[in-house]
């Protein structure tokens, strides 16, 4: 075994951010987009530009699940980090669901391997994925629903015993859709409340403050009380903009029409990032930045203008 292997595999460290420094000091992430692949330069720069935090996206559900592709990814992975110091989330595919069957369970325990083997501190997953439909579905959603909750009670022992945490996304749709085709993973209250039936100190929620932006007008209630009403339960934030469920006429020039889920630089967006500064700050969670290629600026001024909204609120 090499040193670069020794170093990636410590232990994990606690998530808390550092006592002292400024109120985001540690806490400062970004994520490295699906299907790009970073170079220990690239990651480098991201340290010396602020961030403590990077998170990277796992292969398709069937190489998860076969050891093999699920170590060489690892290695790679590792072998790219070797050089950084960043603290590293893993973001499962989004097609993984636990309710789907051993494939996906076995994809599940290939996460925890990659994670164990690079280091990381924190796997993210979506949940929740089954539409009520208001018809005959339901009751197929239904099963599907309480399928995934059994299996996520049934492999929180791995997570606990893997040293890492699990967050589980609060989502939103991408694009305007009938109120029936929702989705539970739609609701952060929904998410909150399966993380509690859990019962896992291993497990929580990755509150992603974009998706619940537009899920809280969708739904008509304050983004802060959302945040407010799951905050206990949130190990990892989510950080981007979009301009919320814009229902008149007219786009500003470089933003799809109609998208909801846009994934801007903080600020470029109506978040009301003023209002949620002080709650942002008072919570130890990393602090992780999922921008679009489309939307994203100089890693730096990225750094300094986030730190710059959540700091003067």
């Amino acid at each position: 075994m090499s040193d670069v292997t020794i170093d990636r595999t410590r232990a994990p460290e606690r998530l808390a951010s550092p006592s002292g420094g400024r109120p985001l000091d540690g806490r400062l992430g970004l994520d490295v987009p699906r299907e790009t692949w970073p170079t220990a330069p690239e990651l480098k720069r991201l340290e010396a530009c602020g961030y403590n935090w990077v998170q990277l996206h796992l292969p398709p559900v069937e190489l998860l699940a076969d050891p093999v592709s699920a170590r060489r990814y690892a290695d790679c992975l590792r072998a790219v980090l070797a050089p950084t110091g960043l603290r590293v989330v893993l973001h499962a595919p989004d097609a993984l669901a636990l309710s789907r069957g051993a494939e996906h369970e076995r994809a599940f325990g290939g996460m925890l391997d990659c994670a164990a083997a690079v280091g990381a501190r924190i796997v993210v997953c979506h949940v929740g994925r089954h539409p009520l439909a208001g018809d005959a579905e339901d009751a197929h959603a239904e099963r599907q629903l309480a399928a995934e909750e059994e299996a996520l009670a049934r492999c929180a022992e791995r997570v606990e015993q893997a040293g890492l945490t699990l967050g589980l996304e609060n989502l939103a749709p991408a694009y305007p859709i009938p109120t029936a085709r929702r989705e539970p993973a739609h609701s952060p209250l929904f998410v909150r409340d399966l993380v509690r039936r859990i019962g896992s100190p291993a497990v929580g929620i990755a509150f992603d403050i974009g998706h619940a932006h537009v899920t809280a007008q969708l739904d008509g209630f304050a983004l802060a009380d959302a945040l407010a009403a799951v905050a206990d339960e949130i190990v990892l934030f989510h950080l981007h903009d979009n301009l919320g469920v814009r229902r008149g006429p007219g786009t500003p020039p470089g933003i799809m029409p109609l998208k909801l889920d846009l994934h801007m630089p903080p600020g470029r967006g109506t978040v009301p990032w003023r209002g949620l500064a002080p709650l942002l700050r008072a919570h130890p969670a990393p602090l992780l930045m999922e921008i679009a290629p489309g939307h994203r600026p100089d890693p730096l001024r990225l750094a300094t203008v986030s730190a710059e909204l959540l700091t003067r609120g």
